[in-house]
């Protein structure tokens, strides 16, 4: 009798945290740009943007930044005009409201050796020189922020973050988690973002989440001016390198001959979008 109570006070514990899961997930899910699709955001915009804020800062203190006025003028000019487009996107899909949660800023980081590229909440974005030989030219360039922004523009972080702060953190409020437990909050930050070029802590997007973003990101770059076209070039290039070290973009942004089959089917669409902008531009 003792263990039937007992038995049955565990299972109303269990079921009840399930529901109170079910309940957190429902009351803090958001709308995807774009696709519509709702994800669970259990840290709020200013919490994240303000840490955000903080290690984009450590980083860039602590990188070696470019000295060469042609490649930090280049990213910065693909990077306003990518920029621009995804916040016409905010405001054609009803989100308006987000775009002052983005400060842009764009910075290249002098390391030949890593081929990476990330977009922090807020709009922080740091290249690493050493994605240009992949990237070839602007609009190969475009591709790779096109993609970042993308991510950013979702809130895929704030999605991961979220799941981090459950399976690693147990649950904690951000702000709980940064007071108990700094360097493991840091460290999952970092590692959500890829704000690393330890390819074996990266923590790698879900297919859905690169399939949003490579959509989004397409439809980005069309609208910027970009021939979207160009993302198969890159792709393949990309997919060329050495297996046995892939470059860092690689071990959060797979991309195998099936994401390369996606993307030729989602052009039609991201095409219209460089065909209007050529429109304007005339």
């Amino acid at each position: 009798m003792i263990q039937y109570k007992r038995d049955r006070r565990i299972l109303s514990v269990w079921i009840g945290g399930v529901l109170f899961l079910m309940l957190l997930t429902l009351s803090n899910c958001a709308e995807v740009p774009v696709t519509h699709r709702r994800g669970l955001h259990l840290v709020s915009n200013s919490e994240l943007n303000t840490m955000s804020l903080q290690e984009y800062d450590n980083v860039i203190k602590s990188s070696k930044l470019s000295t060469d006025q042609g490649k930090i003028e280049m990213i910065r000019r693909v990077g306003t005009r990518i920029a621009k487009a995804a916040e016409a996107f905010l405001e054609e899909t009803g989100q308006g409201q987000k775009i002052k949660d983005y400060q842009w800023e764009f910075n290249v980081l002098e390391d030949e050796k890593t081929a990476n590229a990330w977009c922090m909440p807020g709009g922080k974005v740091a290249v690493y020189t050493g994605i240009l030989p992949y990237t070839h030219n602007e609009t190969g360039l475009a591709v790779v922020m096109g993609h970042e922004v993308a991510h950013a523009l979702a809130d895929h972080g704030n999605e991961r973050m979220s799941q981090g702060l459950l399976t690693q953190l147990g649950g904690q409020a951000l702000s709980t988690a940064l007071k108990q437990k700094p360097q493991q909050t840091q460290a999952l930050f970092m590692a959500v973002f890829g704000m690393t070029t330890n390819v074996g802590i990266l923590l790698p997007y879900s297919r859905l989440h690169e399939r949003e973003a490579d959509r989004i990101g397409l439809l980005i770059m069309g609208r910027a001016g970009y021939d979207p076209r160009e993302a198969i070039g890159f792709w393949e290039r990309m997919g060329k390198t050495d297996q046995a070290r892939p470059p860092e973009l690689l071990s959060t942004h797979p991309a195998p001959d099936s994401r390369i089959a996606g993307i030729r089917e989602i052009l039609p669409e991201a095409i219209q979008y460089y065909d209007q902008s050529k429109m304007k531009g005339k």
